[in-house]
């Protein structure tokens, strides 16, 4: 199983010190570092114990001022190896060390009380026996870098911690957070960190989160040494050729693709190590991000994060919030929540079973596949969770919402009704948003859809109040035989062609059904006999006007009756089968 172990403790309480007599690889590599000797950024190093086990061993750095770079080598790390100096005991960064891996819930490791061989015996016993009150549960081991004294009962200690750690999700997707960035002659792009979760492979495509692009994999070494794959936990480093340096920084995550999301706002239960007022403006440390948010808070511990930059994350990070100091820490409920904050959806996601979950996060519909690359749910609490809502074509959405859209779809439908009973029903893309879920909605609603039309089920057009008008407009086509007609209720005149009264031509003209019947009668005999026919010639035999014969003519064209060669019109096949 691999496991990284991280260092923590106050400035020159001996951690490089401890790791290089551990390891015998000196981390502190910056020329700052070894001139100034302290270290500055974070060091790696290779951890053999005493069963043949390897871990990757982060050194951290001690100094406040770099209290960022030590959380940023903390939130990967599975172990800790706490460093107290045994004349000095604990001190301000320690206790702030200490706090952090709290907050990020690593909960196994060791605690090393350095520098033994310049205390005395009764000092020594006092700071193992203090180091033991602060960190109760860890096994605390006096050592000396310098001597050697304690350095196999420290490697033992550790072993015994790393067996009761559980294993990293080697299954789960991609997630490594970029911590180091360099160049390598022959390699080109070399980025490191500790690998979240899944594994990597030689050849992989893996998505930069969460500024966008891809990269590929050309090479994977863990502790320097090449390898075909490494798995979650590992410390590990990949070639990335076609990439240049500047294009990658420490915060970036590298994962695979499609397989998490990016959000500005974290959904959260906070742990307060001292008051976060709502409104807060704080650091969120993630991942080896830090980025400025404001506390928007619901209530109790839950709260939503609103960030300036957008982080990828899962449920269940946790991450540590900072202003001048450490303020507290937060575990994420979830890593793409909306805008809204609500504290009943915000509870849901508190009690952390997968219908809960589910009911929390599915109102409106929501792709099945979307909501499975938040990562809220393993797949099968994903499909248990999902028992209790509806599901079609792919898309999920509760019993709640669908009731609601089907009470307002109702109603909308049944003041077109009675507002308009000549035409009683509504253009589907007006009844429902354009939204891509709404093929899937419609048949689970209460309409009935007549071609691109949807009424309430049973409703019919009907002339209503305007009988009357009806009967008058059927006398005045019945007494204009050919010659067009233009009511002045267009409405009226779309109901009376639907029943077959009548026949719409252009520009708001109509005639009779009988009277286009006898003009297309007229233009098939004509040109059956000559072959063609030209609008002078139909304005003679139909007794019409010009504007009449043309609109009429128009409506034949449209009807597929004939086809307009220049001046003259043809029959079309369908003419002719008429």
């Amino acid at each position: 199983m691999a496991l990284t172990v991280g260092t923590a403790g106050h400035i020159d309480h001996g951690k490089t010190w401890l790791v290089r007599a551990l390891t015998g690889k000196d981390t502190d590599r910056l020329p700052e570092e070894q001139r100034r000797g302290i270290s500055i950024d974070l060091g790696y190093a290779p951890l053999e114990l005493p069963d043949g086990r390897r871990l990757s061993l982060i050194d951290v750095p001690g100094h406040e001022r770099f209290v960022r770079t030590m959380v940023a080598g903390a939130t990967g790390i599975d172990l800790f190896l706490l460093v107290i100096d045994a004349a000095e005991g604990a001190r301000p960064q320690t206790l702030e060390h200490l706090g952090i891996l709290r907050l990020l819930g690593v909960d196994r490791g060791v605690v090393a009380v350095t520098k033994a061989d310049l205390v005395d015996e009764e000092t020594l016993e006092i700071a193992v026996e203090e180091a033991s009150e602060l960190v109760p549960g860890a096994e605390v081991v006096a050592v000396s870098a310098r001597t050697g004294v304690g350095l196999d009962d420290l490697r033992a200690a550790l072993a015994r911690a790393a067996d009761s750690v559980v294993a990293r999700d080697a299954s789960g997707a991609t997630r490594l957070y970029v911590d180091r960035v360099f160049t390598l002659r022959g390699i080109g792009t070399v980025v490191t960190g500790t690998l979240w979760s899944g594994t990597i492979v030689e050849g992989d495509t893996l998505h930069v989160a969460p500024r966008g692009g891809e990269v590929r994999v050309r090479s994977v070494q863990v502790h320097d040494t090449s390898v075909q794959s490494a798995t979650a936990g590992e410390r590990v480093a990949l070639g990335l050729p076609g990439i240049e340096r500047s294009e990658l920084h420490r915060g970036d995550a590298l994962v695979a693709p499609h397989a998490y999301p990016v959000s500005y706002r974290l959904d959260v239960e906070l742990e307060e190590l001292t008051p976060i007022d709502n409104g807060a403006r704080v650091s969120v440390h993630h991942g080896t991000s830090r980025i400025a948010a404001r506390v928007a808070r619901v209530g109790g511990r839950l709260a939503q994060l609103r960030l300036e930059a957008p982080v990828v994350a899962a449920r269940g990070d946790r991450i540590v919030l900072r202003g001048e100091t450490t303020l507290g820490g937060a575990i994420v409920l979830d890593p793409a929540p909306p805008r809204r904050l609500e504290a009943e959806r915000l509870e849901l996601l508190e009690q952390g079973d997968p219908v809960s979950i589910v009911a929390a996060t599915v109102t409106a519909p929501v792709l099945v596949e979307s909501l499975a690359a938040r990562g809220l749910l393993s797949p099968a609490e994903l499909e248990e969770g999902l028992a209790a809502v509806i599901q079609a074509g792919g898309w999920a959405f509760s019993r709640e919402w669908l009731d609601e859209t089907s009470d307002v779809v109702a109603e909308r439908l049944r003041v077109r009704a009675v507002a308009s009973p000549l035409e009683p029903g509504l253009a589907v893309a007006e009844l429902l948003p354009a939204e891509p879920w709404a093929a899937v909605v419609l048949p689970l609603l209460p309409v009935e859809r007549r071609g691109g039309i949807a009424y309430l089920p049973g409703v019919a057009a009907s002339l209503g109040a305007r009988a009357e008008a009806a009967e008058a407009l059927r006398g005045e086509l019945e007494a204009s035989g050919l010659a067009a007609v233009k009511p002045d209720d267009a409405g009226l005149a779309r109901f009376l062609e639907a029943e077959g009264v009548l026949v719409r031509l252009g520009d708001g003209f109509v005639v009779s059904t009988a009277a286009y019947e006898r003009a297309r009668e007229l233009v098939v005999t004509e040109c059956r006999a000559t072959g063609e026919i030209v609008l002078a010639r139909f304005r003679d035999l139909a007794g019409v006007g010009r504007r009449d014969a043309q609109l009429l003519l128009e409506r034949l064209d449209q009807d597929g009756v004939t086809r307009r060669l220049g001046d003259r019109r043809v029959l079309r096949r369908a003419g002719l089968e008429g």
